[in-house]
């Protein structure tokens, strides 16, 4: 497996660190054997996890390639983007949020597992986290994949983003059509949208999207509403 990604990472520009490449072999068994028991993923195939995953998790890299942290995962699922990032980039400081406590004891153990330092899981939902004033508008980077509609995302995200850092959502080719109807959300969230980065996976494995927004002003105190409410009611 490494070797593949390290070529796929060549042709996007982004080198693989020598000591990083096996920890994606071993994030992979550990991948695996979770999800017999956790539902994680319901891509398996070991060339599909590599493109579809780990490749694509490192795709905000060819965009920014030294990242600014802390880095704050929204929805970490299976530790999507954001381990990979931290593999990639040792140094990052990383904060896995995920609202299942199952996920969050598999994000615990394969950083332990991996032997990553500074990372953070915590369980929990965005909506109360994100008022806590130890993460609130704490982060310079917050990323978040196949979680929510942007405008809905944008609630649940912005609210941890620093003024001057980015939110970077992981989309589909949709993605663009999101932006559209979530431009008044991210206004009133203090954000503007900055780019969106489209590039496609090998192998004809998907057109994906990053949509990057940056934080200009500090997001009204009244945000984000109590859980539930900005699926139920999107900005």
């Amino acid at each position: 497996m490494e070797n593949e990604l390290a070529e796929y990472l060549l042709a996007r520009g982004i080198s693989l660190p020598v000591e990083a490449a096996p920890l994606f072999d071993s994030y992979y068994e550990l991948l695996l054997s979770a999800n017999e028991r956790i539902n994680l993923t319901g891509i398996t195939e070991r060339q599909e996890v590599l493109i579809k995953h780990f490749l694509d998790s490192l795709e905000l890299l060819a965009w920014q390639r030294e990242l600014i942290g802390p880095l704050l995962d929204v929805g970490s699922g299976a530790g999507l983007p954001g381990l990979p990032l931290k593999i990639v980039c040792p140094e990052l400081s990383l904060t896995l949020l995920d609202s299942s406590r199952k996920r969050v004891g598999f994000l615990q153990e394969t950083a332990r597992e991996l032997g990553l330092r500074q990372v953070t899981a915590l369980h929990g939902r965005a909506e109360d986290f994100s008022r806590n004033q130890l993460y609130r508008e704490q982060f310079p980077l917050v990323v978040s994949r196949a979680v929510a509609k942007l405008n809905v995302l944008c609630e649940l995200c912005l609210p941890f983003v620093a003024p001057g850092g980015y939110f970077v959502a992981y989309k589909g080719p949709d993605g663009t059509t999101e932006l559209s109807t979530a431009q008044a959300a991210i206004l009133e969230l203090g954000g503007r949208d900055e780019l969106v980065w489209p590039y496609a996976l090998p192998l004809n494995m998907g057109q994906r999207l990053l949509i990057i927004i940056k934080k200009e002003r500090t997001t009204p105190a009244k945000y984000p509403r109590k859980a539930g409410i900005p699926e139920k009611r999107p900005l």
